[in-house]
């Protein structure tokens, strides 16, 4: 049964979220402009523009050609829009390769958004960079499990922690980039067993997507969860609302009405 939670009227910080742990779940959507971003305000305590926008936004297949410059159009776009949430930029597949590199697009993001933190994919091997960042100055979200970005390297999207052996890497994992300075750890397409050991492993809050109920928080990519990407549907995906269908009713009623010339009538005319 749901309940009716209060909306958010102050300005969500990191150090907001980490209270969170163990205590309030945590409300993470993903948005790419303005218009949504003012209409998640003050009922999400997260906002992630996600390079996902390459394949929902631009209609790729994947998210790998995401650039810089496009993520901080968008990001700028829900800044502008959201003033409550706490905003995190999604590093694009080849911007942190490197320590140098990923302090010097990291650099980018704070000088240019209002973004609060940054997102990285990869385990411990990426440890070195969240600290490189984190001694900088920069907030890391930490992705683990399922990487959209190592995609086409791992041959597709393929669900982690269905052993023992894989939930032992994965808590090994989140506990070195927890350890290096990570302020969250995502984890995505992973069984429950593992995000449940996860959780409990780490004191940095944890934030699921398709990681069952057991995390500090859930996101969702907002064109999924709203009905309005159709090429697949993720098993961890709930349809909020049909969107492609009631955009399609709403742009067929007008085109009838136009091709009637029944719109515009004297209500919307001068």
């Amino acid at each position: 049964m749901s309940i009716h939670t209060p909306k958010i009227e102050k300005k969500v910080t990191l150090s907001t979220i980490a209270k969170m742990k163990g205590k309030e779940p945590i409300v993470m959507v993903t948005a790419y402009d303005a218009l949504l971003a003012k209409l998640f305000d003050g009922e999400v305590e997260m906002i992630l523009v996600g390079d996902s926008l390459n394949m929902s936004f631009l209609g790729k297949e994947d998210t790998l050609s995401a650039t810089m410059d496009q993520m901080i159009y968008h990001t700028q776009a829900v800044c502008n829009g959201a003033k409550l949430p706490c905003i995190v930029f999604d590093m694009p597949f080849g911007s942190y390769t490197t320590a140098e590199l990923a302090i010097a697009n990291a650099t980018r993001v704070y000088q240019e958004t209002c973004a609060q933190a940054v997102k990285i994919e990869g385990g411990k091997e990426k440890a070195d960079i969240v600290r490189a960042l984190s001694d900088n100055g920069i907030a890391v979200i930490a992705h683990i499990g399922l990487m959209p970005q190592h995609v086409r390297s791992e041959g597709g999207y393929k669900v982690r922690g269905k052993d023992e052996a894989d939930i032992k890497a994965l808590v090994e994992d989140a506990l070195e980039l927890e350890a290096a300075g990570a302020a969250i750890i995502l984890v995505e397409g992973v069984k429950a067993e593992a995000a449940k050991a996860v959780t409990e492993a780490v004191s940095v809050p944890t934030i699921g997507i398709g990681a069952g109920n057991v995390t500090d928080g859930q996101v969702l990519v907002w064109s999924d969860m709203f009905g309005f990407f159709e090429a697949f549907k993720p098993k961890f995906v709930k349809h909020y609302f049909d969107g492609a269908k009631a955009i399609r009713e709403g742009i067929e009623t007008y085109r009838n009405e136009v091709k009637a010339r029944e719109f515009p009538d004297d209500e919307h005319s001068y």
